[in-house]
């Protein structure tokens, strides 16, 4: 009877997920309801919420990006409306993978 060899460190568990998208999906955060001012606020809350230390890996692979609806129903989607909540002064289209 031939014995099955274990191998040293077994692989690790892949979320399943994974198994059917390489990458996970940007989060896109539509604003509304309130002025320029509470959309800054919103914005600013997003970022603070980043700052957690359990997150900062998944925050390196997934780009975390909102708009004011306003803009998204004066420009579209696919205009750089955008702002990375780690930077909320840029402003970049819906595609954008880079982090500051």
């Amino acid at each position: 009877m031939a014995r099955q060899r274990q191998q040293p460190f077994p692989e690790p568990i892949q979320e399943t997920w994974r198994q059917r998208y390489p990458l996970f999906p940007r989060l896109l955060f539509i604003l509304d309801g309130t002025g320029p001012a509470g959309i800054h606020a919103r914005i600013s809350a997003l970022r603070a919420a980043t700052r957690a230390h359990d997150l900062a890996a998944f925050l390196r692979e997934v780009p975390v990006l909102a708009t004011p609806m306003t803009d998204l129903l004066l420009h579209g989607p696919t205009a750089p409306i955008w702002r990375p909540v780690q930077n909320p002064d840029q402003q970049v289209d819906w595609m954008h993978t880079r982090h500051p």
